[in-house]
């Protein structure tokens, strides 16, 4: 289970504060305690992980009916939701969608390594973050394609498995995959998931005293 992120920058020390003495710190609070345009202004790694719970949760519910393929035509919706609410009016997620979020956490953890003073801390664990988030993007993504396949098709059989594919995607989302199996999941690319992104921020976070 993922665990709350306890290194989030403290109420004394916001974006704004921190802004006028290193912006990289303020880029890493974009991705770990609050942006403008998430569900209530959170960061955008934990809305990241928020939505791909509900993605999961989803895609879970839609494998447990294999033979039922309004079921899982039905959940497979849902999942698309949290995954990218733009392709769905209405469904469980929170409305700004996994994808969004990683391609979000990508963006800004470049941001606060490409900053004017970043630390080497900093440059080093903000690759891994953003390794594992584009991986997370990638894999977003394929569960896009696999879902409208489920949605396109009158096939019992071929919806089944494509639904099950896309669970074992959702799983991913998160947790990674060993790709070249080895026995261990890294930040590397096509492994780790939002978890690694969140391991490394605390990484960062703990060299940088935040």
């Amino acid at each position: 289970m993922i665990k709350p992120l306890i290194f989030l920058l403290t109420a004394g020390l916001t974006a704004g504060a921190v802004a006028a003495d290193n912006m990289s710190h303020a880029h890493m609070g974009h991705v770990t305690s609050g942006w403008k345009d998430t569900p209530s202004q959170a960061g955008l790694l934990p809305t990241a992980i928020a939505e791909a719970k509900i993605a999961s949760q989803h895609a879970d519910f839609a494998a447990k009916r294999p033979g039922d393929l309004a079921w899982m035509k039905t959940h497979t919706l849902h999942v698309i939701h949290a995954i990218d609410p733009s392709r769905t009016d209405k469904g469980p997620g929170q409305g700004y969608g996994v994808l969004a979020a990683a391609k979000g956490v990508v963006k800004h953890i470049g941001f606060a390594a490409d900053s004017e003073g970043a630390s080497e801390a900093v440059k080093l664990h903000a690759e891994h973050v953003a390794t594992s988030a584009a991986n997370t993007v990638a894999r977003a993504e394929q569960m896009l394609t696999l879902a409208q396949q489920v949605l396109d098709t009158r096939d019992t059989a071929q919806a089944a498995a494509r639904v099950e594919k896309i669970q074992q995607l959702s799983h991913q989302l998160i947790d990674g995959a060993d790709g070249n199996g080895d026995g261990k999941i890294t930040w590397q690319a096509g492994e780790g998931g939002l978890s690694e992104s969140q391991k490394h921020m605390g990484f960062m976070a703990a060299a940088e005293g935040i």
